[in-house]
């Protein structure tokens, strides 16, 4: 396969799952995190880095995009999900291909490692860039944050969702008012309901080891040096409880990472 205009495969419960492929050679699927999608964040620049070198596989995750939509939101699902975009890369990949690889990025990789123990060796490798688990003590502000999310969302107040969001990430109340009055701000609130289910993907927000501890094959876990510590925790952690986990820190970059940066560590861990 060499590239692939936006097409759509249906998952196990009919949704229309939205996704584009580029490049040539072994799989990769792309996985993003909370208010993401193929045109509004990260992975279309990874995209570009990748595709010389793997099939890239792209997709708006439900909810989000050109993706649709089903009533009621499960994890299992979205796994689901992936299991009919794996299928999607198998098939335009070919058996001559090694397994595809998935990678996921923040919350987007504690989705990505539901998967991995999930596909078990239907994948070759997972490559997790900074999932925001953290220790014991911060999980209270975890389980403060999903309570608030969910009263937002079940008043319909889809602004004061997204502002818990980004005041929970760490945005400056500053910063956050400008937000609000930008132009970005109603594409964020169309999407405020999906805030829920990385919510629910992330769990308690511990790092899940003995699920981690289920995952086959080989995992790399990445955090960028310029990070705060809590994420540097997450990867480590993540690397700490695979089978096959191996740790890497990117020196000067932060949770917005640059595409050739992580590019170069996903084509490294690849390598066959």
């Amino acid at each position: 396969m060499s590239e692939t205009s936006l097409t759509a495969v249906r998952s196990a419960d009919g949704t229309a799952i939205a996704y584009e492929a580029h490049g040539d050679g072994p799989g990769v699927i792309l996985i993003d995190g909370a208010m993401c999608f193929r045109d509004s964040g990260p992975m279309r620049p990874l995209c570009t880095q990748l595709n010389d070198d793997f099939t890239v596989l792209m997709y708006d995750r439900r909810g989000r995009g050109e993706s649709g939509d089903t009533a009621p939101y499960d994890v299992d699902r979205e796994l689901d999900d992936l299991d009919s975009l794996l299928d999607v890369l198998l098939e335009s990949t070919g058996t001559a291909c090694a397994a595809p690889a998935l990678l996921g990025m923040s919350s987007g990789a504690a989705l990505t490692l539901r998967a991995a123990a999930r596909l078990g060796d239907r994948i070759r490798g997972v490559v997790v860039y900074e999932p925001p688990f953290m220790p014991e003590p911060l999980t209270d502000g975890a389980r403060a944050y999903t309570e608030a999310l969910r009263e937002a969302l079940a008043a319909g107040d889809r602004d004061r969702a997204v502002t818990l969001f980004l005041a929970r990430v760490g945005m400056p109340e500053q910063a956050i008012a400008g937000m609000q009055q930008s132009p970005a701000w109603q594409g964020m609130t169309g999407i405020a309901q999906t805030l829920a289910y990385d919510d629910a993907v992330m769990g308690d927000s511990r790092i899940p080891t003995d699920l981690v501890a289920d995952i086959t094959a080989p995992v790399l876990a990445l955090a960028g040096g310029a990070s705060p510590d809590m994420l540097l925790y997450g990867a480590r952690g993540v690397a700490d409880a695979a089978r096959n986990g191996a740790f890497a820190v990117l020196p000067g970059q932060a949770h917005d990472v640059h595409a050739a940066a992580l590019a170069g560590a996903i084509r490294e861990f690849l390598r066959p």
